[in-house]
């Protein structure tokens, strides 16, 4: 949840939070800006959709979380607050106690998440001998219980298996399985069902709000698919461009969309049969790409004079519902 205070949104309930993020890569052509004072909390128990096309800068907030960056990535400024605590500033001894254990990633593709020289315990037996410190029994325990909660069938003969023998739907609960295994409080779903079958991608999802319901687990959905957002997030925040352009309820986004953008993507989506699909003219900038104002205004069908000079402000535009776009400064 969120409040308004003197024209700031401030979060409140949020186990984790993304304040006014600046992150860029050194290139040859110097220091590039990629993220602009991106800013969303999530609430505990609850699961937030990050959206956006490809390249909108989804997957490298996320990555910002877990401090996994690449080399040449670079953070100005900014802070991220786990349980109030601004893990920018922790030593890497200190992440590593989060990273994983309080904290865990589903990555995109469970094809190659899972090392295929190992079995699925040997696998699950490492992650909790690090993070939960049991050994033996204990531990193999604890790695069972965690197969059996992603709901894989003859969990115990599953556990002697190899990635190869396991289906792609069934590497990926095995990948869920190492996160609830830690016991992680935060999962971050980096497009969790992109390399599945839409059946699958259903159970999956299933699952995930299962999860949700019974640990109380908080979710960071990286996603492209809205149909996905409609079904499972509490509420969105959309990316376009390195920045966060709209943040609303779910329910509020899918009913009442304020930016051109969020409008675009929904309009994009097959509804109904024999609608023609509308399309967003142009291309996302790159981060060699130098673009005043909005970042959004040489796509956007309702620019006008401000939009290419200045960057808009964040407007309440409905309960918990923030939309950067200078269409909400025009009086009706």
């Amino acid at each position: 949840m969120q409040k308004t205070v003197f024209g700031c949104i401030i979060y409140y309930m949020a186990i984790l939070e993304v304040n006014n993020l600046n992150l860029g890569f050194r290139t040859e052509n110097g220091f590039r800006q990629a993220l602009f004072d991106v800013s969303f909390g999530l609430e505990k128990g609850k699961t937030l959709a990050l959206v956006g096309e490809s390249g909108c800068g989804k997957s490298i907030s996320a990555l910002s979380i877990l401090r996994l960056l690449p080399k040449t990535a670079q953070i100005k400024n900014g802070q991220i607050l786990f349980k109030h605590q601004d893990i920018l500033t922790l030593s890497e001894k200190e992440m590593h106690s989060i990273r994983g254990a309080q904290i865990a990633l589903i990555p995109q593709d469970p094809m190659t998440s899972l090392n295929p020289l190992y079995t699925i315990e040997n696998q699950l037996l490492e992650v909790i001998k690090i993070h939960q410190n049991l050994q033996g029994d204990e531990a193999k325990k604890k790695a069972l219980e965690a197969l059996e909660m992603v709901q894989i069938p003859c969990a115990a003969e599953r556990l002697k298996a190899y990635p190869h023998e396991f289906s792609g739907g069934m590497k990926q609960r095995a990948i869920i399985a190492m996160a609830l295994a830690c016991q992680a409080e935060v999962l971050i779903a980096d497009e969790p069902t992109t390399a599945l079958d839409v059946t699958i991608q259903a159970q999956i999802m299933k699952l995930l709000s299962e999860i949700k319901s019974q640990l109380g687990t908080s979710i960071l959905l990286i996603t492209h698919d809205l149909g996905l957002v409609g079904e499972n997030a509490d509420e969105v925040a959309v990316m376009y461009a390195g920045r966060v352009v709209e943040k609303a309820p779910a329910k509020e986004f899918f009913a009442h969309p304020n930016h051109p953008y969020s409008h675009a993507l929904l309009n994009s989506i097959p509804a109904n049969r024999g609608k023609i699909l509308e399309t967003i003219q142009g291309q996302p900038p790159t981060i060699h790409q130098d673009i005043s104002g909005c970042r959004f205004h040489p796509r956007c069908k309702c620019c006008f004079e401000p939009c290419a000079v200045d960057v808009p402000p964040n407007f309440v535009v409905g309960e918990s519902h923030i939309s950067a776009c200078f269409l909400n400064s025009v009086e009706n």
